[in-house]
């Protein structure tokens, strides 16, 4: 019997062996060919787990002939083997999917020429409202002014949708995208790349990266130099580490990079450019590898690199763990355990140029003793990379990842990440304050000159997905921090905070709203685990239940609602639709507002669109 495109078919194989589809950790290559070799693909990053040896608990190729290619398709992107997925182009998952069903793909699932732009975009012009990066500022408030918004409180309760562009393959929603020149520029988890109109959608040019892209496309201006004309280079990163430079006008490459060769390093953390400078921080999918038992883990460590901007050459690099993993013992299977390892960075860095500091957030620690910067705020100097100061956010050990149930004794620590863009806020009393929310669910205001606290607020339970998990936002008058406890049954999910920058005291709390998407549940919950985007009366927030709300500074009351629950005709053609609304938040310049639904990870329900509201 077939079984349906819907069932996603590694559920068959346990989350151990799922994490990781080969330890051999393959990395594609960056500029790959029209027509992607299927079989060296399944070769070499897909065989030593799916040969159908008797010890193996993956399925064999013969038994992967008995689903759908979508089915693979959506494994890919967003079941368990997402992780395994985002290593890959949509051409060359396309043609795994194909080889490994022996089906073709429904020409549905596929990109098209319709919905491109009848003409080149105009040229570059900076003047135009925008949104850059992560954040409008360095200072990551992510908070869009009024003159730069377009869009006021009042008006919000007629915003109406625009346009709709749907990312092909079955893609997940993946990056948050960047408004400027009048064009959207926006990454996604097939690894391409797209440029479209603001206005309508259109697509000007698409660039296919070497893997997924989630970091945000940020813009900056490019000097003339040896035959190279000035314009603006369009900076963004891959899961398999690399650094590109392209023009933002024609997406041709200026230069491209890998800043950190390690097989398991991801890219998630948008780029900061300041002064010439490209600040570009490094993860890990390490976490979830090490849960194959053959898996040695662990050998990352997480890192923070200074680029020169108009070359991409490396002026510095600071890893938040100063030692080089070596071989500390064995598993209960004999594979070796390596460390110490992990502290990554998701974060976007955050500039302070008054004290030249960056502000960046870590991870846990992966393997061996707890690391002293791992679960910590860094205070980095944007000159050498030295650590000036750091915080931590937990007590006691938070070693964690999936090699532990393979360790005789050893318990995971409780994941306590700072994921959360750090806020440098400029307070009423002259003062300034580094705002760090934490999945402990407590925000923390911090000396930015010593790291020390000057207030905590707590607004969760916290947990592995508790807390705070994204981004948080200030609007010059108070900070607000998003709680999403997305797996904590009570008291219920969600929930946003607005809280006094200068004393830390509540000035109101708005409750978690009945979710959108039926009963909770799994993927199912008012959880508010994204990025939230501030203007001048009204706050932006997406849940976890598919809906994207506005709700006014003043008391936290609801002005809109939107319900992303749907499908959408698209204006490429692409079949799409809308559900968990996780991550990336959304970006508001020029009067419109967008954002990406469909987020089939930490909880998450997928879907592929990226949606665009303006006022009638």
């Amino acid at each position: 019997m077939r079984i349906s495109a819907s069932k996603n078919f590694f559920t068959i194989v346990p989350l151990a062996l799922a994490a990781w589809l080969c330890s051999s950790g393959a990395v594609m290559a960056q500029q790959p060919a029209s027509a992607p070799d299927a079989q060296a693909i399944f070769a070499g990053s897909c065989a030593t787990c799916h040969s159908g040896a008797q010890d193996s608990r993956a399925p064999s190729l013969e038994a992967l002939h008995q689903h759908s290619p979508e089915s693979v398709i959506q494994a890919l992107t967003g079941g368990v083997m997402r992780g395994q997925g985002a290593h890959l182009t949509g051409a060359e998952r396309r043609a795994l999917a194909e080889f490994v069903t022996g089906q073709k793909l429904s020409e549905k699932t596929r990109d098209t020429s319709i919905g491109r732009c009848p003409a080149p975009p105009a040229k570059f012009d900076a003047s135009r409202p925008t949104w850059n990066g992560w954040s409008p500022t360095p200072e990551n408030w992510h908070f869009q002014p009024a003159a730069q918004a377009g869009l006021t409180a009042a008006q919000v309760p007629n915003l109406k949708l625009k346009w709709a562009f749907g990312y092909p393959d079955i893609a997940v929603a993946w990056g948050q995208p960047t408004v400027a020149s009048g064009r959207v520029y926006v990454g996604s988890q097939n690894g391409d790349v797209y440029v479209l109109d603001a206005k309508t959608g259109c697509t000007y040019w698409t660039f296919v990266a070497g893997a997924g892209v989630r970091t945000s496309i940020i813009i900056g201006p490019r000097k003339a130099s040896q035959g190279v004309p000035a314009g603006h280079n369009a900076y963004f990163g891959d899961m398999n580490g690399f650094v590109y430079a392209v023009d933002a006008d024609t997406g041709k490459v200026m230069w491209r990079m890998q800043v950190d060769e390690h097989p398991q390093v991801r890219l998630t953390g948008t780029f900061t450019l300041f002064e010439d400078r490209l600040y570009v921080p490094a993860a890990s999918w390490e976490e979830m590898s090490s849960s194959d038992p053959k898996y040695e883990c662990c050998t990352f460590r997480g890192n923070l690199s200074a680029l020169d901007a108009a070359t991409g050459k490396v002026l510095w690099k600071t890893y938040t763990i100063a030692d080089t993993p070596k071989v500390i013992g064995t598993n209960t299977q004999g594979t070796n355990i390596f460390g110490p390892s992990g502290g990554g960075i998701w974060t976007t860095p955050t500039i302070d140029a008054k004290r030249g500091l960056i502000y960046v957030g870590t991870g846990n620690t992966f393997s061996g003793p707890d690391q002293p910067l791992t679960d910590s705020v860094l205070a980095i100097e944007m000159k050498t990379g030295k650590v000036r100061w750091s915080f931590r956010g937990v007590e006691g050990s938070d070693v964690s990842s999936g090699f532990c149930r393979f360790v005789v004794g050893c318990k995971n620590g409780p994941d306590l990440d700072f994921g959360v863009t750090m806020v440098l806020g400029h307070l009423p009393d002259g003062k300034d304050a580094v705002f760090a929310g934490h999945k402990s669910g407590i925000g923390f205001a911090l000396n930015p000159d010593t790291g020390a606290v000057l207030w905590k607020y707590r607004a969760g339970l916290g947990g592995t997905f508790g807390g705070m998990q994204s981004g948080t936002t200030f609007d010059g008058k108070n900070v607000y921090f998003p709680n999403s406890d997305i797996t904590n049954p009570a008291p219920a999910p969600g929930g946003l905070h607005a809280v006094d920058p200068v004393t830390g005291q509540r000035v109101w709390y708005t409750p978690p709203v009945p979710p959108l998407c039926g009963e909770p549940r799994n993927g199912c919950s008012s959880a508010l685990s994204a990025a939230i985007t501030a203007i001048p009366g009204a706050i932006f927030a997406g849940s976890n239940d598919g809906g994207m709300r506005a709700y006014s500074t003043k008391d936290g009351s609801i002005l809109w609602t939107f319900d992303t629950n749907r499908d959408f005709q698209t204006v490429n053609g692409v079949p799409a639709k809308g559900a968990s609304i996780l991550g990336p938040g959304p970006v508001v310049a020029a009067g419109m507002l967008f954002f990406n639904s469909g987020y089939g990870q930490n909880r998450g329900r997928p879907g592929n669109v990226l949606l665009a509201f303006g006022v009638e």
